[in-house]
């Protein structure tokens, strides 16, 4: 019975630890947030949301539209010059967030993409089609352009943008409460 409850013990210290490992990967304390959408207004209501969460908890944010120019191209994240002003700025997180779809289907990728190739992927779809039961958005972290974290972050039913945009900011709320800080 000691055997038993000993190895019990270790097991649930050594998965624990595990886990505690897995959180530190991430531990937001700055970011650039980049909405991959088309629609300019769906960035700005992203991007806008994200930075005043964030800044609630303490995390140092930027929004990529006051680094990009309004109409730029979001490749010029990656040029040497713009990553080094960031790095001056305190920020070497960017988070990439878009829209993977409208419905439950949609299953965690495997693989997760560089930050070039992200960057350069169209994404078409707006933050609410009126067909849509639910929206699937992806969020990648990165840190010196590496992949770090990866997820998905599904709404449930919408009825509009705005109704999409309070229940993302409610689960990405869990989320950081839960692993991201």
């Amino acid at each position: 019975m000691k055997y038993l409850l000993l190895i019990t013990f270790t097991l649930l210290l050594t998965s624990a630890n595990v886990w505690a490992q897995k959180n530190d990967e991430l531990k937001l304390r700055n970011v650039l947030v980049v909405a991959q959408q088309d629609d300019l207004s769906d960035r700005y209501s992203v991007e806008v949301a994200l930075l005043e969460l964030f800044k609630s908890y303490d995390i140092k944010t930027i929004a990529s539209l006051n680094v990009l120019k309004q109409g730029g191209s979001a490749d010029v994240l990656m040029a040497d010059t713009t990553r080094q002003n960031l790095k001056e700025k305190g920020i070497d997180t960017y988070l990439l967030v878009s829209v993977r779809g409208y419905n439950n289907r949609f299953k965690p990728s495997t693989k997760i993409n560089d930050f070039e190739e992200e960057i350069k992927a169209g994404h078409l779809y707006p933050l609410y089609r009126e067909s849509a039961s639910n929206v699937t958005f992806t969020f990648t972290f990165y840190r010196d352009l590496k992949p770090v974290h990866y997820e998905l972050i599904r709404t449930g039913t919408v009825g509009s943008k705005e109704a999409v945009m309070k229940k993302l900011m409610k689960k990405v709320e869990r989320r950081l409460l839960k692993e991201w800080l």
